[in-house]
């Protein structure tokens, strides 16, 4: 993500104010005292629109989102960005794929998928879903919606990005991969959710 400012990165005060102000080249952590130095978004002291900025910062690089704030009104910005021009990254504080792992376990589920014991034992030992371990579907989803899944006992399990819609899941349930052509009329994928898209 980047920023364009009228500004070229993050200075420990205004740099139009203050002639003794620095530039952070990167920032690894959003502190208080980081926060405090972009004053305040709602008087004269803030920054170039700084506390805006390091609000967005905190809210992208917890979502495993590296972000920059570089200065705007020059030709190229982003070119130039590429090129090394001056500017204060801040480095993402959670892993992308544990981002999207989060990302998945807040959305509502559209529909509920109970799984027999052999699957369940498979996901607690990171194994992706396969059609062949589900007991039941119930709900009405399209391909990539979010389900929940549960165990024989009812047990919530998590949440995944489903491969197949709830018409075809119902289909395929309890059936091994490859019947599922045979079962759908075309070459499907081996699995219902990919573990890559289950939060857990």
């Amino acid at each position: 993500l980047v920023l364009l400012s009228d500004v070229d990165g993050f200075y420990t005060a205004n740099p139009s104010a203050d002639p003794t102000a620095t530039r952070y080249d990167v920032i690894n952590d959003i502190t208080p005292e980081i926060e405090a130095m972009a004053g305040d978004a709602g008087s004269g002291l803030s920054k170039g629109g700084m506390k805006t900025k390091v609000m967005a910062a905190k809210t992208a690089t917890s979502a495993g989102c590296a972000m920059a704030i570089c200065e705007g009104s020059g030709l190229r910005p982003l070119r130039a960005l590429e090129d090394g021009a001056a500017a204060t990254w801040f480095t993402a504080t959670l892993d992308p794929q544990d981002a999207r792992k989060r990302w998945i376990g807040a959305m509502k589920p559209l529909g509920i998928i109970t799984l027999d014991a052999g699957a369940t034992n498979a996901l607690s030992n990171g194994k992706s879903l396969l059609p062949a371990g589900v007991i039941s579907v119930e709900g009405k989803f399209g391909r990539g919606d979010p389900v929940s899944f549960v165990g024989p006992d009812g047990n919530h399990l998590g949440i995944g990005l489903v491969r197949y819609t709830a018409d075809e899941a119902i289909i395929i349930k309890g059936h091994k991969s490859q019947e599922i052509e045979r079962l759908l009329g075309y070459r499907g994928r081996a699995t219902l959710i990919h573990r890559d898209d289950m939060a857990r």
